[in-house]
């Protein structure tokens, strides 16, 4: 005669009264935030959710960004496109969160800057492993470029259908989620504390908008303005009312240009 299993006995180790808060560890997770006895403002909860979740989603981009790097060392690259995949999806995530801070009326966020210290996403970990491992990966797929004397140019123009393209896209769209979150965290800050004032670190909060144009993979936006540049349209000339914004973007563009190459691994966009 069988016996029936007891599913509500727990059988794993750990704190809480079933699996599900042991392996999740939920007790310790929701202890995290600060206890209503101890806020000055009840949205406190909600800012905190809100920058404790990025971390989670960032913590597990970078994860996948990691490993991701690793692959292409290994010559795995369409395995390295999925994993970077996920990172991107990691990072849309926390740009959906910040929708919640629409709800951060700004004067209460004045109120609950008070206890933040000086406490800023500048100091996030999240945000600087994510530099990081942008980093990590860009020396991977520069030294791929390198080894298999890969040219960009003309893998855009021809290998669409070539595990290099499409690993190539898949860094792309990390580094564009990466620039949209960037995009929508100055918006939101500009939105609760206004224009032209100190953040809590004493940065002015302009300078988020100064980060908004950083590229970790810039040789791959350049390629696609060589292949414009190069392109049937290529020889294209603004209109004479525009000539002098064009003039002023061609400069800022160098500069940017210029300032991101140095201290930086610069990846090779053509080879011929």
């Amino acid at each position: 005669m069988s016996v029936s299993k007891d599913y509500s006995v727990p059988v794993l180790d750990g704190d809480g009264d079933n699996d599900y808060t042991r392996y999740m560890r939920t007790d310790t997770l929701l202890s995290l935030q600060r206890r209503p006895e101890d806020m000055i403002h009840r949205d406190e909860m909600l800012f905190q959710v809100v920058h404790q979740s990025t971390e989670l989603w960032l913590k597990l981009a970078c994860y996948e960004v990691e490993e991701a790097g690793r692959q292409i060392d290994a010559g795995r690259l369409d395995t390295a496109a999925r994993l970077l995949g996920r990172a991107s999806l990691g990072a849309r995530m926390t740009s959906d969160q910040l929708e919640m801070m629409r709800h951060l009326a700004p004067w209460d966020f004045q109120i609950i800057r008070t206890v933040l210290g000086h406490g800023s996403g500048f100091e996030s970990p999240g945000w600087k492993l994510a530099r990081q491992v942008s980093q990590d990966i860009d020396k991977s797929f520069s030294r791929l470029v390198e080894a298999r004397g890969i040219d960009l140019v003309e893998v855009y123009r021809t290998g669409h259908d070539t595990a290099e393209y499409r690993l190539a896209e898949a860094m792309i769209d990390w580094d564009e989620r990466i620039s949209l979150w960037r995009t929508q965290h100055y918006k939101m800050a500009t939105r609760v504390i206004g224009h032209s004032v100190v953040g809590t670190k004493g940065a002015p909060v302009e300078f988020l908008a100064k980060l908004i144009g950083h590229k970790f993979f810039p040789y791959l936006w350049e390629l696609r303005t060589e292949l414009t540049l190069t392109g049937p349209m290529g020889d294209a000339e603004p209109a004479p009312e525009f000539a002098d914004e064009a003039g002023e973007a061609t400069g800022a563009a160098e500069a940017t240009g210029a300032a991101e190459a140095a201290g930086r691994q610069v990846c090779p966009v053509s080879r011929a």
